[in-house]
């Protein structure tokens, strides 16, 4: 029986297994689709699908640098355990290292890691490890220099944050400095120009809704407005923030005294705006229990 593209994609759809791993079942059972299901079953490969709707907040976020370039790749999973895991931690690392050749995640799911599209790969992880599993994120930035910085590492260049910051200049240790300050102080933005006008727009309409409730003239509230809006931009963005490691200095100023400039930076934490549903212990048994 011939193995036609959709015979192999039923059977993907079917049992989430990678598209070499269907065709591979289908050619050895001869085309016959329930005996490939339990071919695909018996390796491990079949069932992937399944576990999709599981929710995977945990991961790692695995940073890289050449030259002028750094990437910053996401891949969740269910637990934290898994994140502790060998196999995975080679996954992310070398989806890192193909995510220096792209330029966004949906090129990256189609980037050849080890002779397979990063996707399938993925794939195949979720079923030999059982848990479901996202390559969720990639972010790219390039300038003069790039350092890196993770956050609560689990191995080398991987951990739950991922931090990139573009300079220019030659004190790396300086902009290594100002990484860690981004992994804590979690700025929105570089700098003034760099912030998201309906960000900025939402907080300046919180304050004046506050500054109205305090019954002040609308030419009071305008100056306290401006004021709060000046402290918010200044305490949103990254080169206006008091330094961490020298909070009498802004970021810039630290940066300025140490010969360099900040152009940029990437921030990336782990399970960042994933909503995670939780159950109580009775409807967990009971889902356990319906299959």
């Amino acid at each position: 029986m011939a193995i036609t593209a959709a015979l192999v994609k039923e059977l993907r759809d079917t049992t989430g297994a990678g598209m070499m791993d269907a065709k591979k079942a289908l050619t050895e059972t001869g085309g016959d689709m329930e005996a490939a299901v339990d071919w695909l079953r018996t390796k491990g490969l079949a069932k992937a699908d399944k576990k999709a709707g599981r929710t995977a907040a945990e991961g790692l976020v695995a940073v890289k640098t050449e030259g002028g370039t750094g990437v910053a790749v996401e891949v969740n999973s269910e637990t934290d355990f898994v994140a502790k895991n060998g196999e995975f931690q080679t996954m992310v690392a070398a989806f890192a290292d193909a995510a220096m050749g792209v330029d966004d995640v949906e090129a990256l799911k189609a980037a050849s890691v080890n002779g397979k599209p990063a996707s399938e790969v993925l794939t195949d992880a979720i079923a030999k490890i059982g848990e479901n599993m996202q390559l969720r994120r990639m972010a790219k930035i390039t300038g003069d220099n790039v350092v890196s910085y993770v956050h609560n590492a689990a191995a080398d260049g991987m951990g739950k944050i991922g931090v990139l910051v573009a300079f220019s200049g030659d004190d790396a240790a300086t902009a290594k400095q100002v990484a860690m300050h981004v992994a804590a102080v979690n700025p929105a933005a570089l700098a003034e120009a760099d912030m998201d006008p309906a960000v900025v727009q939402k907080e300046k309409q919180i304050q004046m809704d506050i500054a109205r409730e305090s019954g002040k003239p609308e030419q009071v509230i305008e100056k306290m407005i401006e004021g709060r809006m000046k402290k918010f931009i200044a305490e949103s963005t990254l080169l206006s923030q008091a330094f961490v490691v020298n909070p009498d200095l802004t970021v810039a100023k630290a940066a300025e005294e140490a010969g360099i400039t900040i152009t940029g930076f990437i921030r990336l934490e782990v399970g960042e705006g994933i909503v995670v549903e939780k159950e109580d212990f009775a409807a967990e048994v009971a889902k356990a229990v319906q299959g």
